[in-house]
């Protein structure tokens, strides 16, 4: 435990910089994402590998209507071997905007256009191993219209009211992490009472 700690309050300000990568191979590349193996000199002077998985970023979509409720998604998700209620979100195209991705994937999954669009978060939704971007954006004015889904996407659409969204989070029936902490973040610091 001593040893331990002497070592990290050995760390000076030189070793908090960024990581050297000293090669660098794909893995795989397939038409969602890319896994790239990275020989790497860290900040500490450590080499090691690191298997990185690539990923062009991604959008989040928190849909509010005029009465106040916001639109959720419901899809099969083959990783959960479940569906799962969600917030509408998509990869990123090459070349498309955030916003555009943003309008392009709202149209998609529920058929509404928005007036509005803001970018409230931008994370990582698992920096350990993923390089992917996440925007969050906020989606106000909107029109419904037809939905345009992609062929394998089979999609329900539901508008919920805060005090339900509360309630399904709280007991543990929304399980998207992004749509949690999308939903949390819009009724903490963002909505108007």
């Amino acid at each position: 435990m001593a040893r331990e700690s002497a070592g990290k309050a050995s760390l000076g300000a030189a070793d908090q910089g960024f990581a050297k990568t000293l090669k660098s191979e794909i893995v795989y590349q397939g038409p969602v994402f890319g896994v790239r193996r990275d020989e790497v000199l860290e900040p500490g002077g450590l080499l090691t590998t690191r298997e990185v998985i690539t990923h062009p970023g991604s959008v989040v979509v928190l849909p509010v209507l005029r009465d106040k409720r916001i639109v959720l998604i419901r899809q099969y998700r083959h990783a959960t071997r479940q569906y799962l209620w969600e917030l509408v979100a998509g990869r990123m195209d090459a070349g498309e905007s955030v916003k555009e991705a943003a309008a392009r994937e709202l149209l998609e999954e529920t058929g509404y256009r928005a007036k509005r669009f803001n970018v409230f978060l931008d994370v990582f939704p698992s920096p350990g191993f993923l390089e992917e971007r996440m925007y969050i954006l906020l989606a106000e004015g909107l029109t419904e219209g037809e939905a345009e889904p992609e062929e394998d996407e089979k999609i329900d659409v539901r508008a919920y009211k805060l005090k339900e969204l509360k309630q399904i989070i709280q007991n543990g029936k929304l399980r998207d992490a992004k749509s949690i902490a999308a939903i949390l973040y819009y009724l903490t610091f963002i909505r108007k009472a």
